[in-house]
């Protein structure tokens, strides 16, 4: 991951972990940390290292960002070709990256309990790739999403009772 996607990120966590449902904007951080750490550093240098015209940071603007966003200092850095912090084979990679994309989609979904549900299900199902393919599909052919809701989903069966309650009001 390059310097300037891990700042977006960051950006991005930073924003969810204040309650907000966006990430940070740049001007933002850039007063956050002149009000919480004192240090001047500007929306437009924050800018110029997401869009990478500055592929590297001061050692200085380096621990001002780690302190700010609560990561260690070699976070900052572009991670060399090739470099993954999971163990895991190539062949996995695309699966888990799916999966992680997806947790991270629930998580952004917490007010809506069955589309949080749904994205955790898909991530935690052993080939997370087929479930959304076959959504895909499934989508594809005209009407077939509802007659599986219906039968997925059935109508609740009304009691006796209930009918004689609703006759006499």
């Amino acid at each position: 991951m390059r310097l300037g996607e891990k700042l977006r990120y960051l950006r991005e966590v930073e924003g969810a972990l204040r309650g907000l449902e966006r990430e940070l904007s740049q001007a933002e951080v850039a007063r956050l940390i002149r009000e919480k750490l004192g240090k001047p550093i500007s929306q437009s240098y924050l800018s110029q290292i997401e869009s990478g015209a500055r592929p590297h940071l001061t050692n200085s603007t380096r621990l001002l960002l780690a302190t700010f966003f609560k990561v260690h200092p070699g976070y900052l850095v572009d991670d060399p070709e090739g470099f993954h912090t999971e163990l895991m084979s190539e062949a996995g990679a695309g699966e888990n990256r799916l999966d992680l994309w997806l947790i991270s989609g629930a998580e952004r979904f917490d007010s809506d309990p069955e589309l949080h549900h749904a994205l955790v299900a898909v991530a935690r199902h052993s080939d997370s790739r087929m479930c959304l393919v076959l959504l895909g599909a499934i989508l594809e052919n005209h009407g077939l999403a509802d007659r599986l809701l219906q039968v997925l989903r059935p109508a609740p069966v009304e009691t006796p009772a209930a009918k004689r309650r609703r006759r006499s009001s």
